[in-house]
């Protein structure tokens, strides 16, 4: 499936928006399609963008303040009645403070509450390591039931809110604060469990998920100029993966490197891995956090601090790909 790129997207003029803004304006333009769609709020309603849906629909929205236990409970309770929650917050308190509320309330019942972590990753910037949470996507992939999806724009983030609103299942959508770049456009494809490749190549296989996706574009084009051919793949959907998109790249480049803006352990690296190793054991390079907390910063600053730009990314894969034998299926 051909996915259409910004054509600005290397260029001085290429758009920024948080990603978190896709996510409120999906939501209200789900919310007009669907009346069973409320929305629940732990006192954070601006920061996560849900004050567009409060605005639109106040008597569909709650309030329920600084107590996000009680959020999530909610929500499982009003799927039950048959209405679609949205529960939003930072991710550092959802799902960081009431994961148990979530495993117990939402996925053992399967309920369809969609569970909105904002401010996710070392982008958060300033307010450091107690409000950048990494842990995230390695506590909700491993919840049954659940579907874990990190957009990588502000427009892929709010055609994947219009698509969770619909799927009858519990659904964890991750975004980011900062302003970050739009690769995509409104004609770019996005389906619950599918990968893309951006950017086909035969040296090695890059995988991204959320804003990580357009660094290792930036990635694929300073390595090209050493002679380096990388695909590159956008996988927004974490849970489930796109087993066949990513195994047919790595059967075809022999080496894998897949980045993400949280932990590696357990996160989206941790899913790679155990993909591969399973299906198709190939040489991979994990990029993200490895056992370390994030720091106080300027956005910008804490990405290059941590490897996580393109600039960083791109020399750290030639280095490895220059001491990394590709995999040859026959062997």
């Amino acid at each position: 499936m051909s996915y259409p790129l910004n054509p600005d997207l290397y260029s001085d003029d290429v758009k920024y928006e948080p990603i978190r803004a896709g996510f409120g304006r999906g939501l209200k333009a789900a919310g007009e399609v669907n009346e069973n769609i409320v929305a629940l709020c732990a006192d954070l309603t601006e920061s996560t963008q849900m004050h567009l849906f409060r605005d639109a629909f106040p008597k569909r929205f709650i309030e329920v303040g600084i107590a996000e236990q009680n959020l999530v409970t909610v929500a499982s309770g009003l799927a039950r009645a048959g209405k679609i929650p949205f529960t939003s917050s930072y991710a550092a308190f959802s799902p960081g403070r009431n994961w148990e509320q979530i495993r117990t309330t939402v996925t053992l019942n399967n309920q369809p509450v969609k569970i909105v972590g904002s401010h996710a990753g070392v982008s958060v910037g300033p307010d450091g390591a107690t409000h950048q949470m990494l842990e995230d996507i390695a506590l909700m992939r491993v919840l049954p039931n659940m579907v874990v999806v990190a957009p990588g724009d502000s427009i892929e983030a709010e055609k994947a809110t219009r698509a969770i609103a619909e799927n009858g299942k519990p659904s964890y959508i991750r975004l980011a604060r900062e302003k970050t770049p739009i690769f995509s456009t409104e004609e770019s494809p996005f389906e619950i469990g599918k990968a893309y490749v951006l950017k086909e190549g035969n040296d090695v296989t890059l995988l991204g998920t959320g804003a990580l996706t357009y660094e290792l574009l930036k990635a694929a084009k300073l390595l090209e100029e050493h002679g380096i051919d990388a695909e590159v793949i956008h996988v927004p959907t974490i849970k489930p993966l796109d087993r066949e998109a990513i195994l047919k790249s790595a059967r075809k480049t022999g080496r894998v490197v897949s980045a993400e803006e949280a932990q590696v352990a357990g996160g989206f690296g941790g899913s790679i891995a155990e993909l591969l190793s399973e299906a198709l054991p190939t040489p991979l390079k994990r990029i993200g956090m490895y056992d370390r907390f994030g720091e106080s910063g300027a956005p910008a600053e804490l990405m290059e601090h941590f490897g996580l730009s393109g600039n960083k990314i791109a020399p750290e894969v030639k280095t490895w790909i220059e001491h990394t034998a590709k995999y040859h299926q026959e062997f």
